[in-house]
């Protein structure tokens, strides 16, 4: 898993509740920085009692108590204890210091993130915008708060799978920071960072890279080899790597990002299970589940213990070790870790969220690998309907579903006819979203190109497969996994027209590509 970097507002720290109340606040936010979440409550608690009995309980003073102690509920997943919080904050803001102040700006913002999170994206919008206007009319379309809007609503739009709003707003943001901080500050490096993985959910990997580069050499000239932000950093370039199926490049900077993060952070720290997540993944990829399972234990253990038994990210956590599991065929293993999993995104986010459409369609996958089709539809089904509901009918995600409720349809149960208008309908949205030349396209074709062949229709099935090797060569490199499932098929396909002097060519070349990634 790859984390967007968002921007937050900081508190900002006054007089007018006292000494005591200024020291319990810095107290929170350095709990906070070490992921000390459930000592940072009880602190931030005491400040907010501080503030309410010093100054009353419309003051600006316990607006900051508030918004703090939000942030922290927030950060653990507990969005119905946040959410209240925020919301008062803001009204005690906007009556004190007028609907137009830049601390209004900051509490909108940090509302927005919340719905964001939840993927509540239409509440998140007209907040974010609202933040961003404010910003823009008090402080100037220059200042780097106006960055920081720019750069969230961005992120919105970005996670909807709208690529096309999302670019120019990443661009201003990252103008904006060079402009006012200079070249070399570190929101810089993550703005850049942000811009960069906007590329490489596009596998736009040529243009993401030198973003990635470039944030990762501000990042350690300003805050040093060994600070969190760098870890952060090499993680992202990792994981651009791993896409790409350059595994041995990858190995390294996670591994680099695993010591930074347990040195600067400590063992226990959210950021360290994320290390150890996304090691896992690499491993998982490769087929090195001996390795990747370790990783994804610890990693379950200290988000379990950092954020609470029903935090997404402990269910993100299950999920992943859930299809460890999945993919051994220990199907008993995977099945309550994939329910459970379940239970906490729809607890946490509510049942229409994206995330558990994601674990819907995992849950029928593994019902579909044991052969039962009549639990697995079903599940494929609500999954569809809730991303078209979530994120729009011409959503990326929404072409996966389709695609693999065409599987169940075809593969498994022979339905050709029904099958092929879904896959037809995951192709039309996939060029559209991803453009031509994108992987996912290729995985389309060659899934489309698949009843044709098994029908005997090679003629329809040969120049699918033929444009499905094209992109992935070009997207990919030549001795990616998926190039040589793509020449494997094609040689099927040679072999079953009687050329089986091209087929072998085929399969010679694919066998050395499975050697090299052995």
């Amino acid at each position: 898993m790859m984390a967007l970097l968002s921007l937050f507002a900081a508190p900002v720290f006054a007089q007018g509740a006292g000494i005591e109340w200024d020291v319990l606040n810095e107290e929170v936010m350095e709990l906070y920085r070490t992921g000390k979440y459930d000592r940072a409550v009880v602190v931030a608690k005491k400040a907010l009692e501080v503030a309410e009995k010093a100054v009353g309980p419309d003051h600006t003073d316990v607006a900051t108590s508030l918004h703090n102690l939000a942030l922290l509920y927030d950060s653990q997943g507990q969005y119905v204890q946040a959410e209240p919080l925020y919301q008062r904050s803001l009204a005690i803001r906007e009556k004190a210091l007028g609907p137009d102040h830049p601390a209004v700006a900051t509490s909108l913002n940090n509302l927005a993130l919340l719905y964001h999170d939840q993927g509540q994206y239409a509440s998140a919008e007209p907040l974010y915008q609202r933040s961003l206007a404010i910003w823009e009319k008090a402080l100037g379309p220059d200042h780097p708060d106006v960055a920081t809007s720019l750069n969230n609503l961005a992120l919105l739009y970005h996670d909807q799978g709208e690529c096309a709003l999302a670019e120019p707003l990443y661009q201003r943001s990252v103008a904006i920071t060079e402009k006012a901080l200079g070249p070399d500050h570190p929101d810089v490096a993550t703005s850049l960072n942000n811009l960069a993985l906007l590329y490489h959910d596009q596998s736009q990997y040529a243009r993401a890279e030198p973003l990635y580069q470039r944030s990762l050499a501000i990042t350690e000239k300003a805050l040093g080899p060994d600070h969190p932000d760098v870890a952060a950093s090499l993680n992202n370039i990792a994981g651009l790597y791993r896409a790409q199926g350059q595994y041995a490049q990858a190995a390294p900077l996670y591994q680099r990002s695993l010591a930074i993060a347990e040195k600067s952070l400590g063992p226990d720290h959210p950021n360290v299970a994320t290390s150890l997540n996304n090691l896992a993944l690499l491993y998982h990829d490769q087929g090195q589940y001996a390795q990747a399972e370790p990783l994804y234990q610890r990693s379950l253990a200290i988000w379990e213990k950092a954020l609470g038994p029903d935090h997404p990210a402990v269910a993100t956590s299950l999920n992943n070790l859930a299809l460890l599991y999945h993919a051994q065929s220990q199907y008993a293993q995977a099945e309550p870790l994939y329910q459970r999993s379940l239970a906490i995104w729809e607890k946490a986010l509510g049942p229409d969220h994206p995330d558990v459409a994601l674990c819907l369609n995992n849950l029928a996958e593994l019902y579909r690998d044991q052969g039962e089709y009549a639990q697995a539809e079903p599940l494929y089904q609500r999954s569809l309907a809730i991303e078209e509901k979530a994120l729009g009918p011409d959503h990326p995600d929404v072409a996966t579903s389709l695609n693999n409720l065409a599987s169940l349809l075809y593969h498994d149960q022979g339905q050709y006819e029904q099958a092929e208008p879904l896959y037809q309908r995951s192709l039309a949205i996939r060029e559209k979203a991803l453009g031509p030349d994108h992987p996912d396209v290729a995985a389309c074709l060659n899934n489309l190109a698949s009843p044709y062949h098994d029908q005997g229709q090679y003629a329809q099935a040969e120049p699918l497969y033929q444009r499905s090797l094209a992109i992935w060569e070009k997207a990919l490199g030549p001795d990616h996994p998926d190039v040589a499932t793509s020449l494997e098929n094609l040689a099927a396909l040679y072999r079953a027209t009687d050329r089986n002097e091209e087929a072998e060519k085929l399969e010679q070349r694919a066998a050395s590509i499975r050697a090299i990634r052995r």
